[in-house]
This record gives structure tokens, C-alpha cells and sequence, in this order.
């Protein structure tokens, strides 16, 4: 008896823990499924935004840090795929056990059910029945036993029942065993075609490397001139910020030259900003990060040193640019021999929308979220349509790809 108790709690120890461990890791395997969709749509985005046909005439520079982008999303691709993988390898050795186990208690029900049967088979005639009964001593062992009889026809029943719930139980984890290893079979199908797509990627980037040694001074004046063009436009942005900081202050009578000072309003817009912290919408309505925020080496020459003071999205041809949150257009840029930016004031949060061909909204206009503030310029050389987004707090810049959502 206390053998058959401590059986029973063991294997409801062993339920209890199949179950939690399974339930963790369809949680786990889910996300991580989302996750490889996500990267697959990137890939997508990058293919088509950075590398359709029109675009193969783009600047080496442009080239190289599209080739570059793909690599690093195909290398992330293969890396979930992995995880995936070892997840299911480790979902297949549970269900493996758990089907041994399954088969074992099978097999002592199934046992224990032949018994039964064969002791009914034994004892199956009503005289034999009747005689049990009639051969008690009284009317209260009598009763008793009929209540074995009883509970015993109950017992087998049940044992019945269990054999045929168990048996269901294990067809249903060898069907998701199959199921298991077709899934991890594809996966790691998907991942060699995914490293052979990432081999010749690489392979292109040393031929394009190869080719930039040869023009290496024409590769070095692209530079020059891309650093150029940046510096230039974050100089008008933050010439620009620290303008309406002193022109907003000093209208509040204030004297402050780095910080706004906030009415009780735009203090209100500004905490509702804050809250929103990685939960911002994309400043357009579909694209793909091209380029990300902070200080980068080259690729060709290591020493040489990229920044970029916000992210470039690349989308579609044709697409707008849309605030990010509501707020007050304080400027509107005009860089000489460049595009048209929008600059908005959200409290003390400032976001710029640069490299517009045309501008829908004016100085001084309140936007609402999503509103359309112009049309993103297609540059005529390569086809390609990016469109450069700052963040600010006062004149302190930010990182854009802490506050937009997945960015």
C-alpha cells in the first residue's frame, strides 16, 4: 500500500514538472519564433529598400553599409535559429522520457487490468456472487461486502478508464515528437540556406573591398564629403534647438540657453513623452533602419571613424515623413545645397525629421501623432529614399533606437 502512495506522488511530481517545464519552453520557443519572423521580414525590408535593381548605381559607401546591415541581420537570423533549434532538441529529449515513463505506467495499469479481469473471470457466475453474500455472518458483513463488490466493478472500470487515458496521452506526444523533429529538420534546412545567402554576402563585401583598394583616394573623398554633409546638418539642428530654447525662455522671462523652461503644459507633454520611452511609433509609416545611432569604425580603414548623431530609415519611394508624438513645429530646416527638415518641440523633447523634398506643415503649428509633415526626398543618383530622424532633450542629443519602438 504505502509503496503504491509514494508511486503516486512521484508521479504527480513528475506531471507537475513536465508540465511547468513545458508550458516555459512554448513560451520561450514562441518568442523566439517571433523573433525569427521579425528578422526574416527585415531582411525582406533590406533587400528590397537597399538592394533592388535601381539602387546597384548608389555610392560604394551606401553599398557597403547595406551589405553591411544584411550580414549583421542574417548573423542574428542564424543565431535565434540556433536557440531554436537547441530548444526543440531539448523539447524532443523531455517528450522522449516522457513517453518511456508513459510506457512504463502503461504497462503496470495494463498489468494490473489483466489481473482484475482475470480474477472477474474467476468469480464472474451470479451463484458465486450470491454465495459470497449468503455465506456472511450478519447483516452488517453482508452490506459490507456488497460494498466491495461495489467499489470493485468502480476500480476496474477506472482502471479501464486510465489505460485508455494513458494511451491517448502517449499518442499524442509521439505525434508531437514528429511534429518536433519536421520542425527542427526545417530549421536547420532554413539555417544552411541562411549561411550559404551570409557566405556569399561576405564574399561580396571582400570584392567590393577589393574594388574600394583600387579607387582608394575617390573612396576616402566619398568619406570626406559624407562627413561633410553630416556635420553640416547637425549644426543646423542645434543651432536651431539652442534658437528656441533662448527665443521660448525668454518669452517666460527666463535666461537659460540649454534648457527649455516648461509651462505646466508642455511640462505634461514632456512626462507623457518620457513614459512613452521605447514605445514610440517609426517617423514613417513602413521602412527598414539603414544606418544606427552613435560612433562607428569603417569598414575598409578601422581608424577611420563614423558618427552618426540620429538613425537613417530607408523606405519606399513616395513615403512621408509622420510625428512621432504630438507637439509644437518650432523650426523648419533649409540646409544650402541640401533637403528640408521639420523640427518639433514635445515639452522639453525635441525630434527632427531631416531630408524632406517637401514640407506640409509651417513654424509655430501644432501636430498630433502620425500627422504627415512632408514627403521624404528619393536622391536622383541611386533611387534610394532615407529619411534622417534626432532626438533631443533640451540640447542634449539622444538615441532614437531607446525610445522607438523596435527601431
Amino acid at each position: 500500500m504505502l509503496n503504491k502512495i509514494s508511486y503516486c506522488i512521484h508521479l504527480l511530481i513528475f506531471i507537475c514538472f513536465f508540465s511547468t517545464s513545458t508550458l516555459a519552453q512554448t513560451s520561450e520557443q514562441k518568442a523566439l519564433e517571433a523573433k525569427r519572423e521579425r528578422l526574416q521580414k527585415e531582411i525582406k525590408e533590406i533587400n528590397r529598400l537597399l538592394f533592388a535593381e535601381k539602387k546597384e548605381k548608389g555610392n560604394v559607401l551606401d553599398q557597403m553599409e547595406a551589405l553591411d546591415k544584411r550580414i549583421n541581420v542574417r548573423q542574428e537570423l542564424i543565431r535565434v535559429t540556433n536557440q531554436q533549434s537547441n530548444l526543440l532538441n531539448r523539447q524532443i529529449n523531455v517528450n522522449i522520457r516522457s513517453i518511456s515513463k508513459l510506457r512504463e505506467d502503461l504497462k503496470i495499469l495494463r498489468d494490473d487490468y489483466a489481473n482484475l479481469i482475470q480474477k472477474s473471470y474467476q468469480n464472474k457466475s451470479q451463484s458465486n456472487r450470491l454465495m459470497f453474500l449468503l455465506s456472511a455472518e450478519n447483516f452488517f458483513q453482508a452490506f459490507k461486502r456488497l460494498q466491495y463488490m461495489e467499489q470493485y466493478a468502480k476500480h476496474r472500470k477506472k482502471q479501464g478508464e486510465d489505460i485508455i487515458k494513458k494511451a491517448d496521452e502517449l499518442a499524442t506526444l509521439n505525434r508531437d515528437l514528429v511534429l518536433q523533429r519536421k520542425t527542427k529538420e526545417q530549421l536547420l534546412a532554413e539555417n544552411k540556406k541562411v549561411k550559404a545567402n551570409l557566405f556569399n554576402e561576405i564574399e561580396s563585401q571582400k570584392n567590393l573591398l577589393r574594388s574600394i583598394r583600387q579607387n582608394e583616394t575617390k573612396y576616402t573623398a566619398a568619406i570626406a564629403q559624407k562627413q561633410k554633409e553630416a556635420r553640416k546638418i547637425d549644426r543646423a539642428i542645434e543651432r536651431l534647438i539652442k534658437s528656441a530654447i533662448v527665443s521660448t525662455n525668454k518669452k517666460a522671462g527666463k535666461s537659460s540657453s540649454t534648457k527649455f523652461v516648461l509651462t505646466p503644459e508642455a511640462k505634461l507633454v514632456a512626462n507623457n513623452f518620457s513614459a512613452n520611452k521605447g514605445k514610440l511609433i517609426w517617423p514613417v509609416e513602413k521602412g527598414v533602419k539603414s544606418q544606427g545611432y552613435g560612433v562607428y569604425s569603417d569598414k575598409l580603414y578601422p581608424g577611420i571613424k563614423h558618427r552618426n548623431n540620429g538613425v537613417t530609415i530607408a523606405t519606399d519611394q513616395g513615403s512621408k515623413a509622420r510625428a512621432i508624438f504630438e507637439g509644437e513645429v518650432i523650426a523648419i530646416i533649409s540646409v544650402p545645397g541640401g533637403s528640408r527638415g521639420v523640427t518639433i518641440k514635445h515639452g522639453n523633447y525635441i525630434s527632427t525629421y531631416y531630408n524632406l523634398s517637401n514640407v506640409y506643415v509651417k513654424k509655430g503649428d501644432k501636430v498630433v501623432v502620425k500627422e504627415v509633415l512632408g514627403d521624404i526626398n528619393t536622391n536622383r543618383f541611386d533611387g534610394t529614399t532615407k529619411l534622417k530622424f534626432y532626438l533631443y532633450q533640451d540640447s542634449n542629443r539622444l538615441n532614437p533606437e531607446d525610445w522607438i519602438y523596435q527601431l
